[in-house]
């Protein structure tokens, strides 16, 4: 078993402190805690079978990221064709307007 920092672990996983320090208090991850120059040093126990299913459980940025795109994409869609539509209404509204003045 290898212990780390919950800053090394989070840097390690691409996760912010915050979230580690969440997974520890909801007793997600092993830790321990050791006393260095007078403070408490919370430390995170590593192992093989903790890491597979703590892997399973983060959704990674480039996942995330493609999602968001992906949502994005969707919208601008819907945006070009209401405005497409509206195009075609002002363009039928300007002919008859030419056509009422001549």
């Amino acid at each position: 078993m290898e212990k780390v920092t919950i800053k090394m672990y989070a840097v390690k996983h691409k996760l912010s402190v915050f979230n580690v320090i969440k997974m520890v208090k909801s007793k997600k991850l092993k830790t321990l805690v050791e006393e260095e120059q007078g403070k408490e040093v919370t430390y995170i126990l590593i192992d093989d079978e903790t890491e597979q299913e703590i892997r399973k459980t983060i959704v990674s940025s480039t996942e995330r990221k493609n999602i968001s795109v992906e949502n994005e994409m969707k919208s601008l869609r819907e945006d070009v064709e209401s405005l497409k539509l509206e195009i075609e209404k002002l363009k039928k509204e300007i002919k008859c307007q030419k056509h009422s003045i001549v």
